[in-house]
């Protein structure tokens, strides 16, 4: 199984997979911020640049798969971005369904000075809703904990992926051109 994966992450298509993913979860949240409008929070922005970390690995990933060092720098971009993911999201749950009145979310983004992402996109990066409000439910989970789920399988599969590399894998398959 690990030697599969490990001659999966050698090839373009899983790459692929991974950058549509995340193409799809970012259309998605456009689609609630900008045809529901649903208000995002500070805590939805930042899980929104994580979700862009793992697209950014992706790519990183699709440029050349065949070199392990390339395809090193991809994997823990994605393992990185998802355990920020993971974090964000579960403390963005916190906030929802346990409020305390020490844990608050900040009513503005803080992006740094180099990378001021809420003013060249406002469009995208700019936070107007509250932490704390649930705003979206489906089959009975909010969208934060739909978050966690998320963040956790994105995590799940790049240590997969990460622990395959330690594995031979074989020579010849339908994904590994």
């Amino acid at each position: 199984m690990l030697s599969l994966l490990n001659q999966y992450s050698k090839g373009r298509g899983a790459w692929f997979l991974l950058f549509l993913s995340t193409v799809i979860f970012e259309s998605i949240a456009l689609y609630f911020q900008h045809v529901l409008n649903l208000a995002p929070c500070t805590l939805c922005i930042y899980q929104r640049c994580a979700i862009y970390g793992i697209l950014l690995a992706s790519i990183i990933g699709l440029i050349s798969p065949r070199n392990l060092v390339i395809r090193l720098i991809a994997i823990f971009v994605w393992l990185f971005s998802a355990l920020k993911g993971f974090n964000l999201s579960t403390f963005h749950a916190h906030l929802q369904f346990e409020p305390n009145l020490t844990d608050t979310c900040s009513i503005n983004v803080n992006f740094p000075s180099w990378l001021p992402l809420d003013s060249w996109f406002p469009s995208m990066f700019k936070a107007y809703g509250s932490c704390s409000d649930k705003i979206w439910t489906f089959l009975t989970i909010e969208m934060s904990q739909w978050m966690i789920i998320i963040f956790s399988c994105y995590l799940i599969v790049g240590l997969a992926v990460l622990i395959s590399q330690l594995f031979s894998s074989n020579k010849h398959s339908l994904w590994s051109n």
